[in-house]
């Protein structure tokens, strides 16, 4: 199966979780690569690393302490095409990757994203609501932003960069900046 890679590393502030890759995003080869996708005009937005970041440079984000992994890899072309079976195999994987690289954060984005990892990686049903989670994976503080994807259009551009501006500013609470 051809997906996109995991970009993660010991020593990480922030994973971004996804629900799963798209398929255009696996075609070129770069997380959020749909240019209707508002991620990185709102990351960029938000000030997370200083400088402008474009999609194909999303593999040297961890050298700022960001990496990028899915709750699912298996790709497809809308999120609503996963299936239970898909989160039964990948949600526990996620749990042990972000056990085993510990970042300081796992921030998933979108609530059906972080909901499904919590009833297939944690057996917990759960409505949760964006931001600050009470739950930790591990050691990870866990937060959730609305998902920037286009088909979520419920949430504007500004609101979206605010999200990303909260995920800055725990990062530097959490850091102790």
């Amino acid at each position: 199966m051809e997906t996109l890679p995991d970009y993660l590393r010991d020593g990480l502030d922030i994973v971004l979780v996804g629900i799963n890759p798209s398929q255009y995003s696996v075609q070129q080869g770069h997380y959020f690569a749909n240019p209707r996708n508002r991620f990185w005009t709102a990351f960029n937005r938000s000030g997370l690393v200083g400088h402008k970041v474009s999609m194909e440079q999303d593999h040297t984000l961890v050298d700022h302490g960001i990496g990028f992994t899915d709750v699912v890899k298996r790709p497809s072309s809308q999120a609503s095409a996963l299936k239970a079976q898909d989160y039964r195999q990948w949600a526990p994987l996620l749990k042990e990757k972000l056990e085993r690289y510990q970042p300081l954060v796992a921030c998933f984005h979108g609530l059906m994203a972080y909901s499904h990892y919590l009833r297939y990686a944690e057996g917990i049903k759960a409505k949760p609501q964006l931001g600050l989670q009470d739950r930790s994976v591990g050691r990870s503080t866990v937060f959730v932003v609305p998902n920037p994807s286009p088909a979520n259009a419920r949430y504007s551009l500004d609101v979206l960069v605010n999200w990303y501006c909260r995920l800055k500013d725990l990062r530097a609470s959490l850091k102790g900046q």
